[in-house]
């Protein structure tokens, strides 16, 4: 409260111990301090607040609270207060509200320190809160409003302790005017009814009603019948009484009128036989419109009114769990069950429920309340059978169409359990295989459970869905490797992808599992002779087509289809492949598993989980069509329902997901040279070497410069060294064929990419391929004008348009390009440093999304011998680095035509 020469502090003040405390909440987080307080009653605690008020002395928290408190005199004296009954039954004064002076006490608000409403950090556990200021200001003046009225002198002016001495009364017999009541008679007594189960009666409910005395702070009940059927003498309490509670019945008879049948039945009685629209009324509104008249309802305490059906689909008593793909020749039959307390009841007991004609039924020593929909769907149970897949259908989903009408459906027996480890797939996390090269991080971890529950289990398999950069490969890799730990699932994986992603793939099972067999299955010299039972064998979705009856042979333990939007029209050469090809499991890899429309969902899912969907023509009338008009949400929430367990789906902007990857995602993305480049590289590559072996000195330099820059210029396009002047671009090189790929998966997710290149040649003819193509780009090299360039900027950062193609000397350094998620540099500057600056024209402050770097590298070309070289030296030094520094002048004859000779597989 502040130093001690300032404010005197009341002798009943207890000093408490230093607590750590929230003293400031800055930036998300709370900053804490130790604080000394005082403990002090309200009575003697107010004065000294407003005196910190007054003159401005103490903390400003002290100085708040005075404040406070004046606004409180204020109010009691505005007579803004009202007599009220706590919870638990003690007389409470209360503010009714600031009234006029609803200005100067939100004012009051709005200006709360932080320090006026700390709260003990060690009391809020690892996530401190910091105390709500509307509840504490308002819980203040409700205390000082309870506390100014409360005085000796109070009480014995009133004659009475509630509401009037200082220490709280406990009067919950104390029934305060209600203003619905307004008008009426003040009575002693009130009413309530006591609802007994009776099986003498037509419908076993009657209606006893009590008599509550309310004077003399007693509580006596008693039934009503004796009072109104005795003669008490004029003038003594139970003459009151039976008058007060005829009149009390009077009132709650016009609440609900069967009551009027007690005030006109001869001899008054007190009890009252209810029909099955009564109770059903008693059920419902009526209990609220007694409340209104102060008139109570109690129903038996055993009497159980969660008495509810349910559909379920039900394995036959003869069915067994399926032990893999679910066949059309198991059948399932939908049930309607009825359950009390989420507890199922035997056939037994819904036929004795059939059988009742009365709404409440002696059932499990407790009453239970049936009505007549549930009687009617309890005498016919069976509802109609379904195929085991269609049923896991309406289990995922839970929901089904039985006649015109969908219900919602839960399964029971196996059916329950595999909904259960489908839906639960991915949480119980499998330990990484033994043989695995990598540090998986938690969500592919998560990412591997999820690939060998759905695998070994009755559906085998599914579609992994994450983002491109999330490591789909890596945890496919680890998937194979897990397979083959057991019997039952080891045997080899093929693995089909674009043409351009097989030397990636070689290089990540070399780098990852480096114990496992690789065969390319590509090219005229391909075979499956001799295949190791533990090789992984990739091809390519045209070879698949060519060689399908090759293909078949193999006992293949998992097929997992890489960029598997290849195959999204099911009617395609590649899908009816792959359909051909016999397998234990299968797993779809895209990071696109719906490009254009649900159909693409369905041809997937239709291939990895062996038709579980069903038929396009059923899949369609029953999700495609009433989704994609956009008419049922609900359609789209069963659908969201069904593939859930089968679709693993996670994106970089998903909580936990971001966080844990690294700012940015390098990737050096290898693709093969086509038959034309690979000639002209080898042609030219002859020449250049002659030369050079006949040449010395600068010259020499000179020659190997200009066949490096050739080379590079093979391996972006034939187009760009052959200098055409009106090129066919469309299938002539690799690169052009892996940026085809990825930019439609990027484009289908909304995103946005910068392409990178040294030579304008290259951008020039990326421009008028995406041209042809309809993809919205501009260009950007150092032939635009300055007033242009910061206009195009300014349109790609808006969103204007998707893929901007820069040049590396023009746009490689001084721009904020953050719009874009995605950097393709399509080829390698001898200076890593230049790269790395243009990488950052996306990557730097300002952007809120995840990078992903695309380094595109031909195979076997200098290309990749020069990477290798760069790579070798980030490690050891953190270096810029160009052309000469490495040395590449400067290597013998030998040495150069290592460099620059063409590998091959």
């Amino acid at each position: 409260m502040g130093p001690a020469d300032q404010l005197t502090v009341p002798p009943t003040a207890r000093l408490g111990e230093s607590t750590t405390t929230i003293v400031r909440w800055s930036g998300g987080k709370a900053k804490t301090g130790h604080v000394p307080y005082y403990r002090l009653a309200l009575e003697d605690a107010w004065p000294l607040l407003v005196h910190c008020r007054t003159r401005e002395l103490g903390h400003e928290a002290c100085q708040f609270w005075g404040a406070a408190a004046l606004v409180a005199l204020r109010l009691v004296a505005d007579g803004r207060l009202e007599p009220t009954l706590t919870a638990r039954g003690y007389d409470a004064w209360k503010i009714t509200g600031p009234g006029p002076r609803q200005e100067q006490y939100d004012a009051l608000l709005a200006a709360m320190p932080p320090q006026a409403h700390a709260s003990s950090y060690s009391s809020l556990g690892t996530q401190p809160v910091m105390s709500d200021p509307g509840h504490l200001l308002s819980a203040f003046c409700d205390a000082m409003a309870d506390l100014l009225p409360r005085s000796p002198g109070a009480a014995l002016a009133t004659g009475r302790a509630a509401f009037a001495a200082l220490a709280p009364q406990h009067v919950p017999h104390l029934r305060l005017a209600d203003p619905r009541m307004a008008g009426q008679p003040s009575l002693g007594v009130r009413l309530s009814l006591r609802l007994e189960l009776d099986a003498d009666t037509i419908t076993g409910v009657r209606a006893v009603v009590q008599v509550h005395d309310t004077v003399g702070g007693g509580h006596r009940v008693a039934d009503a019948e004796p009072l109104w059927r005795a003669a008490p003498a004029p003038g003594t309490p139970d003459a009151t009484s039976q008058m007060e509670s005829l009149i009390a019945l009077r009132r709650a008879a016009r609440a609900w009128p069967p009551l009027v049948r007690l005030l006109e039945a001869p001899g008054r009685p007190g009890v009252l036989d209810l029909d099955e629209g009564e109770v059903d009324d008693l059920l419902g509104d009526a209990v609220a419109r007694l409340a209104r008249v102060d008139c109570a309802v109690h129903w038996p305490r055993d009497l159980v009114r969660t008495l509810t059906g349910r559909t379920v689909i039900a394995p036959r008593p003869a069915a067994v769990a399926p032990s893999r793909l679910l066949g059309a020749d198991q059948l399932l039959a939908f049930q309607w069950r009825a359950t009390v307390d989420d507890e199922e009841l035997t056939d037994a007991e819904m036929d004795r429920l059939a059988q009742a004609h009365r709404p409440f039924v002696r059932l499990r020593d407790r009453w239970v309340r049936v009505d007549a929909a549930l009687l009617r769907r309890l005498r016919d149970r069976c509802l109609g059978q379904v195929t085991a897949s269609e049923a896991l259908i309406c289990a995922l989903s839970g929901s089904a169409l039985i006649g015109d009408r969908r219900v919602e459906v839960q399964p029971i027996g196996w059916l329950a359990d595999l909904r259960t480890a489908l839906t639960s797939a991915g949480h119980t996390e499998v330990a990484a295989p033994a043989a695995l090269k990598a540090e998986l991080r938690h969500y592919q971890r998560r990412g591997l459970s999820w690939l060998h529950q759905l695998t070994t289990g009755p559906i085998g398999g599914g579609i992994l869905a994450d983002d491109m950069g999330l490591g789909k490969t890596v945890m496919l890799i680890a998937l194979h490797l897990l397979n083959q730990e057991d019997a039952v699932t080891a045997g080899p994986t093929l693995v089909v992808c674009p043409a351009t992603m097989l030397g990636a793939w070689e290089r990540e099972i070399a780098r990852f599992a480096p114990s496992v067999t690789v065969r390319c299955f590509h090219g005229p010299a391909r075979t499956l002779d001799a295949l190791p039972a533990d090789a992984v064998v990739l091809t390519t979705y045209a070879t698949l087509r060519r060689s399908t009856d090759r293909l078949t042979g193999p006992p293949w333990s998992l097929v997992a289809a890489d960029e598997a939007q290849a195959v999204k029209n099911a009617l395609s050469g590649a899908a009816a492949a792959l359909r051909e090809i016999p397998c234990r499991s299968r797993i779809a890899l895209t990071g696109t598993p719906m490009e254009n429309s649900l159909a693409d969902l369905w041809a997937l899912l239709d291939w990895a989980t062996s038709g579980l969907l069903g038929s396009w023509p059923a899949f369609r009338q029953r999700f495609a069509r009433p989704i994609e008009a956009g008419r049922d949400a609900r359609a789209a929430a069963r659908l969201a329902a069904l593939i859930s367990p089968l679709v693993l789906r996670r994106k970089k902007t998903d909580p936990g997901i971001a966080p844990e990857l690294p700012p940015k995602t390098d990737t050096d993305e290898f693709v093969p040279l086509s038959r034309e480049q690979a000639s002209l590289y080898e042609a030219v590559t002859r020449e250049a070497l002659a030369q050079i072996r006949a040449a010395d000195g600068i010259n020499r330099r000179g020659l190997v410069l200009k066949l490096l820059t050739s080379l590079r210029q093979i391996c972006n396009h034939p187009a760009q060294y052959l200098k055409e002047a009106d090129p066919t671009i469309a299938g002539r090189s690799g690169k052009l064929d892996l940026l085809d790929t990825l930019l439609d998966q990027i484009l289908a997710e909304g995103q946005a990419c910068l392409v990178f290149s040294q030579f304008t040649q290259v951008l020039d003819l990326l421009a008028a391929h995406l041209h042809r193509r309809g993809i919205p780009h501009q260009v950007l090299t150092g032939r635009t004008p300055a007033a242009k360039r910061d206009q195009l900027v300014e349109r790609f950062q808006n969103g204007e348009f998707p893929v901007f193609l820069l040049s590396l000397r023009a746009a490689g350094s001084g721009l904020t390009l953050t719009q874009a998620e995605h950097v393709f540099q399509i080829d390698q500057w001898w200076n890593p440093a230049v790269m790395d600056q243009a990488a950052d024209r996306a990557y730097r402050i300002g952007q809120s999304r995840p990078v992903q770097i695309h380094r595109f590298v031909t195979d076997g070309t200098v290309e990749e011998k020069v990477l290798q070289l760069l790579a070798a030296k980030r490690e050891t030094a953190d270096m810029v680095l160009g052309a000469e520094q490495l040395g590449l002048t400067e290597l013998n004859d030998d040495q150069l035509a290592d460099l620059v000779a063409l590998r091959s597989h």
